[in-house]
């Protein structure tokens, strides 16, 4: 038997003890990650429905004031603008509220304007809102007077121009200012004409007048233009006005553009590009000029062209 081996009496020897130990963790736990994404979901949701919430309440100005409050882009300009370190600061002379004659300057003191003021003459014309308001409702109630002529105040259309004030006389499908072609004036015609020197009397501006014609091709055989067409319609016009009692002496030019200034630039053979144009030139525009002598004597009516 060898030395210090095991004595089969004694039995085996025992085991050797193995300790486990075991960690139970709960079921799902992965940390708190996830709570900080949720927080920012939630956050992103709440801004989400509280932008809808502004787009539905708000209006035009009310939104682009809100998007000018938060918009970055003063700041970005100033950050990384090409003049930052430069005497302007990454300014702009053109910079809103930084410079007393900038350029789109908004201003944040308010002004007093004195009761009555009608304010100063507007660019190139002299003329504002309320003279174009008065004018139109002068003809207008000059129309009413008549029975016979008050549906003709839808041909009178009173606007701005950058001259003055125009007031244009327009055909259409039930109206013609001239026969067909011609020079010659429509009854109606006359009874207007009638009625805008009896409103215009009282004004001191110089008048131009202006003809205008459509686009429609004239009938094969006539030898005549709608350049000439237009020209003798502003000068029947001009006769026509003299008769009714306007002074001669009023107008400062007549000038005819064919069909080369459409009312209705989509369709140049629309009725509404024959027209006559008066325009009461502003009393500060460059526009004013001595009368010419124009011609006086009655044109010759053209044949039916149209």
């Amino acid at each position: 038997m060898a030395r210090n081996a095991p004595d089969p009496a004694e039995g085996t020897p025992p085991a050797p003890i193995i300790v486990k130990k075991v960690t139970i963790e709960e079921a799902g736990h992965h940390g708190g990650a996830w709570k900080v994404a949720y927080a920012d979901f939630v956050t992103a949701m709440m801004a989400f429905f509280l932008l809808l919430w502004l787009l539905g309440a708000t209006e035009e100005n009310q939104r682009k004031g809100i998007a000018d409050y938060f918009s970055p882009t003063l700041v970005k300009l100033r950050q990384e603008g090409a003049g930052s370190d430069g005497m302007l600061g990454g300014s702009s002379i053109t910079d809103a509220d930084n410079y007393p004659n900038a350029q789109g300057q908004t201003g944040t003191q308010s002004i007093t304007v004195p009761r009555g003021v009608t304010g100063g003459p507007v660019e190139g014309g002299g003329r504002g809102e309320a003279d174009i308001d008065r004018l139109r409702a002068k003809i207008n109630e000059a129309l009413e007077k008549r029975k016979s002529l008050a549906h003709l105040s839808r041909q009178v259309r009173v606007m701005r121009s950058p001259e003055g004030i125009r007031i244009d006389l327009v055909d259409d499908a039930d109206f013609s200012m001239f026969t067909l072609g011609t020079t010659i004036l429509t009854a109606d015609a006359r009874g207007l004409l009638d009625v805008m020197s009896q409103t215009l009397v009282d004004e001191d501006a110089p008048l131009i007048l202006r003809g205008h014609t459509d686009s429609l091709p004239w009938r094969p055989g006539i030898v005549a233009n709608n350049w000439s067409l237009s020209t003798g319609r502003a000068e029947a016009t001009r006769q026509a006005l003299i008769l009714a009692g306007m002074d001669e002496d009023r107008f400062a030019r007549i000038e005819g553009v064919a069909d080369r200034e459409p009312l209705i630039g989509d369709d140049p053979t629309d009725p509404r590009n024959r027209r006559i144009s008066l325009l009461l030139l502003g009393m500060k525009s460059s526009e004013r000029e001595r009368p010419v002598a124009a011609l006086r004597q009655p044109i010759a009516p053209q044949a039916a062209a149209q």
